[in-house]
This record gives structure tokens, sequence and C-alpha cells, in this order.
């Protein structure tokens, strides 16, 4: 009998098709509310989960006493209880690499976009506000030849890195848990501590993964640290950020603006303060969603989670 497999979440079709070849496969493209009591009652007999952000605790494992392995189509995997997966021998993996150019893409275009004003400039145009005129209250400020300053210098934080210095002749300020020496030999990026990043920079970029360490490490203290004419950009994750310190920070004009792509709750809720801010760019966390990139991390997904139902090691362990 093939091991089952249940597919959460919506993946290309060749997806399906290659675990058709070698597992039971049950597929879910979305887990709304009608579907999900069948989803548990599969979920009794599963050996591997294939899917992204679904809460995978103590209590979701009871359920799947035949699990061997969980793929998420992530490079992010705060969504999983490491600790109770490793207790219970289940294999966890993630999809790193294959995403770090189009989120960084996003990244950079979410500080051009914060820093030019466009969403703004964008609606100003479309409603008929614009009369020709170039008045300075639509100015907003140049990105070229400016200090970024990038929190997390793994993978997407030197694309990012990379992208500013090559093609806007940006300086790099970097703080991270251990030297880049790519970063520092091919952009020229200065290692510094956090409060020095913070204070010197007119770019603030977060790239951390989300972990107690990392938890709201960026409050009022820091945003008071930034210059008033600083644009802070969140790319990692919204639990990194204290977000009524922010929104007090941004409503005070302690700092210029903001590009968020995540949010302490997402979705965020449609009475929060930040979407009536005009100086704070909203994307609804979506940085490596392109067709292309989603295909490819969906296609490592599933052979990491093969090799693991095949008793290899998968390319991408997590634990």
């Amino acid at each position: 009998m093939k091991p089952k497999v249940i597919v959460y979440r919506k993946v290309p079709e060749q997806v399906i098709n290659f675990l058709n070849e070698k597992f039971e496969v049950s597929y879910y493209k979305n887990l709304d509310t009608e579907k999900y009591s069948d989803f548990l009652q599969e979920l009794h007999t599963a050996h591997g989960l294939l899917g992204s952000s679904l809460k995978i605790d103590k209590d979701f494992l009871e359920q799947a006493p035949n699990l061997k392995i969980v793929s998420n189509i992530s490079v992010g995997y705060d969504n999983l209880d490491l600790a109770e997966l490793k207790k219970r021998e289940i294999l966890a993996t993630n999809t790193p690499g294959v995403l770090v150019d189009s989120t960084a893409d996003t990244i950079f275009g979410l500080l051009l976009a914060t820093a030019r004003r466009m969403p703004e400039l964008d609606y100003f145009v479309k409603s008929g506000k614009w009369d020709g005129r170039k008045d300075e209250d639509l100015f907003g400020v140049d990105v070229h030849h400016k200090v970024l300053g990038i929190i997390g210098m793994g993978s997407i934080g030197n694309a990012i890195a990379k992208r500013a210095h090559l093609g806007f002749d940006m300086s790099i300020l970097y703080h991270n848990r251990s030297r880049n020496e790519q970063a520092e030999n091919e952009y020229q990026a200065q290692y510094c501590n956090l409060d020095e990043l913070l204070s010197k920079s007119d770019f603030i970029c977060l790239m951390t993964p989300h972990t107690p360490e990392t938890d709201k490490m960026i409050g009022e203290r820091e945003f008071d640290l930034m210059k008033e004419s600083a644009i802070f950009i969140n790319g990692s994750r919204g639990k990194n950020v204290d977000e009524e310190a922010l929104i007090k920070a941004l409503q005070n004009q302690l700092i210029l603006g903001a590009g968020l792509d995540v949010y302490e709750t997402e979705p965020i809720s449609k009475g929060n303060p930040l979407l009536d801010l005009k100086n704070v760019v909203t994307l609804p966390h979506i940085g490596s969603a392109t067709t292309e990139t989603r295909e490819k991390m969906a296609i490592l997904a599933a052979e990491n989670l093969a090799k693991g139902l095949e008793g290899e090691t998968p390319p991408n362990l997590i634990i």
C-alpha cells in the first residue's frame, strides 16, 4: 500500500502528478470550514503533509499518529512546533533558496514605493486630483546614494544589499548574528551593532526570522533611535515589531514612513490604524508570490516530501 499524503493548499498540477506516481494523495486546494472536518478525518491515516501556514503543534499532531514528515512550502517555519515534531521523530522541511530573488525584488520595490510615495500618487492621479502641477507636497525622497541598514543579512538580505549597492549606489550597514563576508567584499557592507545601524540609516530593512530572540525586537526604543527622515521596511515577520510602537512613531512623525509586507496579525484587521496613514505602504504578505517562484517552491516541497517518505534525507531538512 502506498503511503498517504495530504496536500492542503493549491499547487501546480505537475506537483500533484508527481506525488500521485508515488503516493496516495488527498488534495485540498483550500482548507475552508466546510472541508476542514474531512481534512482532520484523513489526517488520522496520513504519512506526509504538504502545505504552508497551518499551525502544526501538539494538539494538531495528536490527530496525526502516522505522520512521518511535514513539508512546508515556505522558507519560514514559525508555524511548526519543532520541539514537538522532534519528540515524535517527524521530519520537517522548508523551501529556501528558490524564493530569494523574488522576495528581494518585492522588498526593494516596497522600499522604492514608500520613498517615492507611489501608491499615494497613483491614487492622486486616478482620483482626478492632478491638475498638471508638481507641487512640493507630492515630493518623495531619493533612494540612490543613501544609507541602507539591513537587520538580518541572510540570503534575502544579501540579495537586497546587492540591488541597493550595485543598482542604487547605496551604502550598506548590516546587523546579523554572524559576519557576512560576501556582503562585505562584494557590496562593501559594514557590520555594526543594532543601535548604530538604527541611528545612521536612511532606510532600515528588517529581514530576520521570528524567534523568541527577535520577538518585538523593534519597538519604542528602537524607533526613537531612528532619524526623523528614516523609512522602515518590514519584510520579515510582523511579530518582530511592536506594532503599537510603530503606529505611534508614524503618527508622531518620529520616522518618515514605513513599507510593510507583514503584520502582527494576518490578515490585518480593517480597523488597524496603519491603513489610515498616508506614510505607510501596505502589501498582503506577498514577498515571494510570483507564479514562477511559487511553482518552484511547490516542486521543491514535493521533492522534500518524497525523499523523506522514501527513507532518504530531504535536501532541505529543518529537523
